[in-house]
């Protein structure tokens, strides 16, 4: 009798333990009702590729049914949303900063439905709960493989708008490239467009033309048409956002990006367990969702300065100093 009430003492310690442990919904994975909206096609290999990704490792890992919306148009933003708010939905995700104002909006008419927009900057108590993943750190990262592959010593990069989240990542891109090669200078632009994959090969063409011989695109399918511009003419490219090494190459270097299969875990996990605050839920470096992919032109100094500039991040040796107002670094 002694030991069978030892057996049941240790299962009853082993049960608290894992309840203190494992996180606490406030009801089944499958019966929260989740939706994401997109910006563009799941197809694009960027953006809202990388998005997607993020949802099925939710889905999978937890247990959830998120569902997902493609193609939404700027037009569209405030009724998506209030369509699937009216229905009572628990969740709205949005996958960029471009769906802030429409949610803001929403939110306030729909207390019960939490709205969290992906690269989001603006809060609001009780509901709009924005996850702003570093992309900076990432960027950053990816100047400095830039800095070191130039041969002219003129970088292009475009971004998608020039929105303050945007110049700030293309400011870390170039002080990152400056880190490890002084004399590298940038030719900046701004294509309006996440989506025009003609004018991303323009672009490039032109910016090629100018002597960059290292582009860097965050504009979703517009960097699709200067990836094409870059192969066909022999300059190289940074990959952002996914990973686009397969896309040309040998021409993609290597790719800087964001597990978004990580990040959505962990937001819809924090979503789920009330732990999903209404501010701007910074994750980034310390939070292992940065990941860099390199292909084989990329050597082992590169590499290396790479995994130093990572670990001052870990240890908040660099960036938390730096100024990202609009106009640093911006020439």
């Amino acid at each position: 009798m002694k030991f069978k009430s030892f057996v049941l003492a240790g299962i009853l310690v082993l049960a608290l333990l894992l309840a203190v442990s494992m996180p606490t919904f406030a009801q089944s994975a499958e019966d929260y009702k989740m939706v994401l909206l997109l910006p563009g096609s799941i197809d694009d290999q960027s953006w809202n590729a990388t998005n997607y990704s993020g949802l099925v490792a939710a889905n999978e890992e937890l247990g959830t049914n998120i569902e997902y919306v493609e193609n939404v148009q700027a037009s569209d933003f405030e009724s998506t949303m209030r369509n699937y708010a009216q229905r009572g939905y628990d969740l709205i995700l949005a996958a960029g900063t471009q769906f802030d104002e429409a949610a803001q909006r929403i939110s306030e008419s729909y207390p019960e439905t939490t709205f969290t927009v992906v690269n989001g900057v603006i809060a609001q108590e009780p509901n709009l709960k924005p996850v702003m993943p570093k992309e900076y750190e990432a960027s950053f990262l990816a100047g400095i493989i830039a800095g070191h592959v130039t041969e002219t010593n003129k970088l292009g990069l475009v971004g998608g708008f020039p929105n303050r989240q945007m110049i700030k990542l293309l400011n870390t891109y170039v002080w990152g490239a400056r880190t490890v090669n002084e004399d590298v200078e940038s030719i900046r632009s701004y294509a309006n467009s996440w989506s025009d994959v003609s004018l991303g090969n323009q672009m490039a063409n032109s910016m090629i033309d100018d002597q960059a011989d290292v582009l860097f695109f965050y504009a979703n399918e517009v960097g699709l048409g200067a990836i094409q511009a870059a192969d066909e003419r022999g300059a190289k490219f940074i990959g952002f956002a996914s990973n686009q090494n397969d896309v040309a190459p040998g021409t993609v270097q290597a790719s800087v990006y964001l597990n978004f299969e990580g990040l959505y875990v962990w937001i819809v996990e924090n979503f789920m367990s009330g732990e999903l605050e209404p501010i701007v839920n910074e994750v980034g470096v310390n939070q292992g969702i940065v990941e860099v992919v390199y292909s084989d032109q990329i050597g082992e100094e590169v590499k290396a300065d790479v995994e130093k500039a990572t670990e001052a991040i870990r240890n908040g040796d660099v960036l938390d100093y730096f100024s990202l107002s609009p106009e640093a670094l911006d020439k």
